[in-house]
């Protein structure tokens, strides 16, 4: 039986149920959205009996915008994609290509970024020392760092150690340990948060760490606030003293300033280690729950004076809209007792810069090899330069080998990775597939001796529209254990050969071609 009081609450609940569900966020969220979609419906239905006019002269703009693209430096992958919709659909592809370019919210929040990057240069000048030391042992990998240090203002270190961790649960456990052993700071920025075993563990070391005068930031992508987190969990960290933020925030507004989504996962502990790669705050990621087979994924711990450089990255996303400045030197560690003679250079990718240093770092790789290139990425939606790029180094000789998913968790982007194989395979290009599951990991490693780890998926979306982070690393010792993860992944895939991909549905070839048209816009 249930007392008067409990009954109480429940006919209180019960009463006040209509109330919270008519005022929820939820509830204002698909207001708000309605009454944009409805304005522009009755909008189109207003201007329908000119519709004649309206349709001609979106076709003469249309080939006026289509004259504009052709003549501007962008990817071209890009251009055929908004070239195609353009002419193809006249009115609607002229209103999406104006819609998308002339957002002032995304122009005022690109001119921030550049504002913030000029800030962070002084704080990360290239050490000159190192750079001679460089230059000296091959002057391709001091150059590939002059253009980094140009463009987005990250620089090259000596005097680091690093290990690696081929499967999240692995790196999970070091993770809690350094943890534990904060002093000072934590900084974590990921894409994904969810509720489970992994996240609830780190919160709880997270709670105590504030509780000992331990500063923690914590910094997540908005997407999570739709099915992982409630979209008021800040203020449930917050409760505990822990500063979050939540990066880029859906709101009931369209607006493609969405498509700029918080890709990387880092960690930073006391400015002296910091952790990336493709690990998220999720079950899945350890394999404590299961998703499309075995997760494989990866991730590597730094320590020493590049950590520097990832320090910097966080407070870059974390000031975005930040009123006051931040004190970046009260975060920097002023001397390292590390030494080491390794190269490793941490680098963020943002896409208002115009310049994609993932890619660009990725064809450094591939342009500079002499005997190998193995890549393992989940995902493979390649433009035309990246796809001639491999093409190429396979033919000259050079071994390349793609390892990818063999259980997708987008059957869409698995469908249009198929559309590349058969070009690849032509060239000489080996791929394999992880048959116990899905590949995660992010991962270029070359001639023992370069290698890259972090959150850049070799697709258009890590490429040109997300924020990202990684660490090219050369001359470390740490690589020869990351190819060799790479070759233990490989002996449990499968070889896609000729007769392999044959086999492959001509309706899922299909599909994938359509998708690959418009790869580059979704």
């Amino acid at each position: 039986m249930k007392s008067k009081q409990q009954q109480s609450s429940l006919v209180t609940w019960l009463f006040s149920l209509p109330f919270r569900i008519l005022f929820s966020r939820f509830t204002l969220a698909i207001l708000a959205l309605t009454i944009q979609v409805a304005i522009i419906y009755f909008g189109a239905v207003f201007f329908s009996k000119y519709m004649l006019w309206l349709f001609g002269g979106a076709t003469i703009l249309g080939l006026i915008l289509v004259i504009y693209i052709i003549n501007q430096s962008d990817n071209p992958s890009f251009q055929i994609s908004w070239i195609i919709l353009i002419l193809v659909f006249p009115a609607l592809g002229v209103f999406i290509y104006l819609f998308v370019k002339l957002q002032i919210g995304v122009y005022s929040i690109s001119k921030r970024y550049e504002k913030i990057n000029q800030e962070m240069a002084f704080y990360q000048p290239q050490d000159e020392t190192t750079l001679h030391v460089l230059e000296n042992k091959d002057p391709l990998v001091a150059n590939y760092v002059k253009y980094m240090n140009h463009v987005s203002k990250y620089a090259i270190y000596q005097n680091t150690t690093s290990t690696y961790f081929p499967l999240g649960e692995e790196a999970f456990l070091k993770l809690l340990e350094d943890l534990r052993n904060a002093k000072e700071y934590i900084f974590l920025e990921f894409f994904i948060v969810a509720k489970g075993v992994m996240w609830n563990a780190v919160l709880e070391i997270l709670k105590q760490k504030v509780k000992e005068g331990v500063i923690v930031r914590m910094l997540y992508d908005g997407t999570c606030s739709f099915t992982l987190l409630p979209h008021d969990y800040p203020l449930y960290l917050e409760d505990y003293g822990i500063l979050c933020k939540v990066f880029n925030p859906v709101v009931p507004v369209i607006s493609t300033q969405y498509n700029n989504r918080d890709h990387r996962k880092i960690v930073v502990i006391d400015g002296k280690i910091a952790y990336t790669g493709g690990v998220n705050l999720a079950d899945e990621y350890i394999n404590h729950i299961e998703r499309f087979g075995h997760w494989k994924d990866n991730m590597i711990r730094l320590e020493g004076e590049a950590v520097r450089g990832f320090v910097l990255m966080f407070l870059e996303n974390w000031q975005i809209n930040e009123k006051e400045e931040t004190e970046y030197q009260s975060f920097l560690p002023v001397t390292s007792q590390i030494t080491s003679s390794s190269f490793v250079l941490p680098f963020g990718d943002n896409p208002f810069d115009k310049f994609q240093v993932g890619e660009v770092t990725y064809f450094h790789i591939l342009q500079t090899a002499k005997k190998y290139v193995h890549i393992m990425t989940p995902y493979l939606i390649l433009d035309h330069e990246m796809l001639n790029t491999i093409r190429n180094v396979a033919l000259s000789g050079v071994e390349v080998i793609l390892l990818l998913p063999h259980i997708a968790d987008k059957k869409a982007v698995y469908y249009m990775a198929h559309t590349y194989y058969k070009d690849l395979l032509k060239a000489g290009v080996k791929i394999y597939e992880y048959t116990p599951g899905f590949v995660h990991a992010k991962m270029f490693v070359s001639d023992d001796e370069k290698a890259v780890i972090g959150s850049v998926n070799l697709d258009f979306r890590s490429l040109y529209l997300n924020f990202e982070d990684a660490v090219y690393m050369y001359q470390d010792p740490t690589i020869l254990k990351m190819e060799e993860d790479f070759q233990n992944t490989l002996s449990m895939s499968q070889e896609i050969t000729w007769e392999v991909e044959k086999e492959f549905s001509l309706r899922k070839k299909f599909i994938g071609r359509i998708l690959r048209v418009f790869a580059p816009l979704i």
